[in-house]
């Protein structure tokens, strides 16, 4: 969900230049979907039935519906619809494909005499750290590396931590559907489309946007940050109430993602973070592994203790509204692409809690480059504590301090700036312009 979701949004901002857009998506998914679609009359749903894949469970459609191990199940199966892809793709005859992980679409789209776009819901910080074929060059991937970035990277401040290096070559080098490593499916992703295109604008990573243009030779568009349109909803009702009842910027909202299980010995580090710095906060997370209920996994007493001040809750919420809610001065996030550009928009201050992945390259360019935000500190185990947690907010919720400072100005700067009507304008109109150069050039 997390990626057909910023893909939906970037068909909003399509059909409203007047193109066509046909979407393909789980059934299940399409229902989540619909209400999003501002354009129906150029925006049409085509559902593609998932195949069962043995041990995944039914109707399993998406990653969100299985365990994280069982992902690469959810790969598989996605490879399975290639066949109902391709006669859709016959009858459609259309001028683009986009897609992400389906490193055997490129290969399809040539041979019907289709473009294709691999539009990436990742940042460019993390492609180019990671995936370029300068990381490649006359080495193999090791955790030593890995920690380095590649030659000619743009910011030498962007690291790994041995931690991070290790996990990540142990997720690279996994099966990932069809008996092709993680790895291997994005490379030939990248390496065969036709040009690649990313949510971001040049203001915030024009120089790893030219590094991946340099590193694959071909075109690399930019959609601008695609900022979502205002919901025509409002915050739920026990929500907006319970908010109300404290004082402007004083609330600390946690939030990891609609797929995030953590371990539960890291869950309570951070409940207790939450509670050692004695304000206010609403955490919104999944209930951690082995737990059915986020209530069960509380430390002892922590309800107890909080009561009144802190709200835990394991279902979905409205991120989007929350993050405006005057009462909401700090949000912790796991620095997904997703909630970070609705971060970047609203006024809270931002503590840079990455888990896995993309996250991690995000909040390092948060952090370091951009300094809009502080990331949690963890040990050389890759573990996060109560007190780091507890010490990261303290710092940005403190007017005061001069790291918070530093971090208001800056936050402030590109809120204004993404915020800009003509702004997201004019990169979808370029993006448009690039596309249509795309399709007349000679093969």
């Amino acid at each position: 969900m997390g990626h057909q979701t910023p893909f939906l949004h970037l068909a909003n901002k399509l059909a409203n230049k007047g193109h066509k857009i046909t979407f393909f998506t789980p059934k299940s998914v399409q229902s989540k979907l619909q209400p999003f679609n501002l354009h129906p009359q150029s925006i049409t749903f085509v559902t593609i039935t998932v195949p069962h894949v043995e041990g995944l469970p039914p109707n399993a459609e998406t990653t969100a519906d299985v365990s994280f191990p069982l992902q690469p199940h959810i790969m598989t199966a996605m490879d399975l619809t290639q066949p109902h892809i391709e006669t859709h793709l016959t009858n459609l005859k259309p001028h683009f494909v986009f897609y992400d992980f389906t490193h055997w679409m490129p290969s399809l789209t040539k041979r019907l005499g289709i473009k294709s776009l691999l539009y990436c819901t990742g940042s460019s910080v993390m492609i180019g750290y990671n995936l370029v074929p300068a990381r490649f060059l006359n080495q193999n991937i090791t955790e030593f590396n890995l920690m380095e970035p590649p030659p000619g990277y743009p910011d030498s401040s962007i690291k790994l931590h041995s931690d991070e290096a290790k996990l990540l070559i142990s997720l690279g080098i996994r099966t990932f559907g069809s008996n092709v490593s993680f790895y291997d499916r994005q490379v030939i992703a990248f390496n065969e489309a036709d040009a690649l295109g990313f949510r971001t604008c040049r203001e915030i990573e024009g120089p790893y946007l030219d590094y991946l243009h340099k590193q694959y030779n071909k075109p690399v568009l930019s959609s601008g940050p695609v900022i979502l349109e205002k919901p025509n909803s409002v915050l739920d009702e026990n929500w907006s109430i319970w908010l109300a009842g404290f004082k402007t910027d004083s609330v600390v909202y946690c939030c990891l993602g609609s797929e995030c299980v953590l371990e539960v010995n890291l869950f309570q580090a951070l409940m207790l973070g939450l509670e050692l710095t004695g304000m206010p906060f609403f955490a919104a997370l999944k209930p951690p592994s082995g737990f059915a209920t986020v209530e069960e996994a509380l430390p002892e007493g922590f309800a107890e203790r909080t009561k009144g001040r802190g709200v835990v809750f394991g279902g979905w919420v409205q991120q989007q509204l929350i993050l405006e809610h005057p009462s909401v001065g700090c949000f912790i996030t796991h620095c997904g692409s997703g909630s970070l550009s609705e971060a970047l928009v609203n006024k809270c201050q931002l503590v840079l809690l990455p888990i896995i992945g993309d996250q991690i390259m995000n909040a390092r360019m948060m952090g370091n480059n951009l300094k809009v935000g502080v990331e949690v500190e963890k040990g050389e185990d890759g573990l996060y504590t109560k007190d780091s947690v507890c010490k990261a907010v303290s710092i940005v919720m403190d007017d005061e301090n001069e790291t918070s400072k530093k971090v208001r100005v800056n936050h402030a700067k590109i809120r204004e700036m993404l915020l800009n009507e003509d702004l997201e304008s004019s990169y979808i109109d370029d993006f448009c312009n690039k596309l249509q150069e795309i399709v007349t050039e000679k093969n």
